[in-house]
């Protein structure tokens, strides 16, 4: 018999019946790690000082792990800690080549910032980085959906290179839709943060639990607010072009443990 979650408690009873993200041990992917059968309490997982998110599927727990951009080929160890002992499990690490693409931007200013632009990236970035560090202990939801109707145009790990000049790696995924297309929540969560900054224009992020973030950057306009609860499918803004952009298109981010990876490793593929 189905487990019925009150709306209050939704969030926390998400974990009942879950869509793993797709395993992808790879620079930008995520490492679903097999932690042990169901029928004890969850287990905690750590990377190094990062706690990881462990999630209950198919009668067993999982520990899921972002692999940043930056990461060689090699093996990366895992503590994982039950009541009754510690032990570690390794990751091994394959190599993965993301393609280039290069932009033309047409202000300027938007890839060469001025002194006062600086100032305020610095500003913003911090409270970004807060954001994405945050940590909460409901368990999330990760079978996602497309957040907004349209194709799916720059992929997620481009090297980019914006009028010529290399800039950070593409860490999201983009939807080619016109201004006013509106953008919804892929799972349940509570909103962790919005507002308009110097390259992500307007930025709602969505806290989903235990490290797994997802924000909606070049919005038009966004419809809630900082503290709300928002389930799947609810309307969180709009398609737009603010920001840095060459038009009007959705850049969905997911992160995991701090860490920027592939959007499609969450969504079921056709």
């Amino acid at each position: 018999m189905k487990k019925t979650c009150t709306f209050l408690f939704a969030l926390a009873c998400a974990s009942t019946a879950l869509a793993l993200p797709r395993h992808s041990p790879v620079p930008g992917g995520v490492a679903v790690i097999d932690l042990g059968p169901a029928g004890q309490a969850a287990p905690t997982a750590r990377w190094g000082e990062q706690a990881l998110a462990v999630v209950r599927a198919n009668g067993r727990w999982f520990g899921l792990l972002g692999i940043p951009l930056d990461t060689l080929p090699g093996e990366l160890e895992i503590l994982v800690t039950n009541a009754s002992a510690s032990s570690s499990k390794t990751v091994a690490i394959q190599p993965k080549n993301y393609p280039e693409q290069r932009l033309t931007i047409k202000d300027k200013r938007k890839v060469e910032p001025n002194p006062d632009d600086l100032a305020r990236i610095e500003r913003e970035q911090k409270i970004t980085e807060a954001v994405k560090r945050h940590y909460s202990a409901t368990p999330p939801q990760t079978d996602f959906a497309l957040p907004a109707s349209g194709p799916l145009s720059s992929r997620f790990g481009l090297r980019r290179f914006f009028n010529g000049l290399p800039r950070n790696p593409h860490a999201g995924l983009d939807v080619a839709a016109g201004t006013g297309t509106p953008v919804r929540a892929p799972a349940d969560g509570v909103i962790a943060n919005t507002g308009d900054y110097f390259f992500n224009g307007n930025t709602v992020f969505i806290d989903h639990g235990q490290g797994l973030i997802s924000a909606y950057m070049h919005l038009s306009r966004t419809d809630v607010r900082a503290g709300q609860v928002v389930r799947k499918g609810e309307n969180i803004g709009a398609i737009g072009a603010s920001g840095r952009v060459t038009g009007p298109h959705l850049h969905w981010a997911v992160i995991l443990n701090n860490t920027p990876v592939d959007p499609e490793l969450f969504l079921d593929r056709p």
